[in-house]
């Protein structure tokens, strides 16, 4: 399935449906108490959107630098001899 948006976006489109399961599993977990009193899916969709909205910018800005910092913390893979 394609959307037709230029690999150079990528890094966005990865920011956005990072941002939304993130914010998407801790809305659930915040809401999972209201289970009982058939409150918890409109909680859930409030709690959602308010941390969609607020995680997309830091997720955007924050994971091409936390790429290159574990990048900085890491070392090359060892290239495997051959086995044989």
């Amino acid at each position: 399935m394609m959307l037709g948006i230029p690999r150079r976006y990528s890094h966005f489109l990865f920011a956005v449906m990072q941002a939304a399961l993130t914010s998407a599993i801790a809305a659930a977990t915040a809401s999972v108490n209201l289970l009982a009193q058939s409150m918890f899916l409109r909680h859930w969709l409030q709690s959602w959107l308010i941390a969609w909205l607020l995680m997309l910018p830091v997720v955007i800005f924050f994971a091409p630098l936390l790429n290159r910092f574990s990048v900085l913390l890491t070392q090359p893979d060892r290239p495997r001899p051959n086995a044989g």
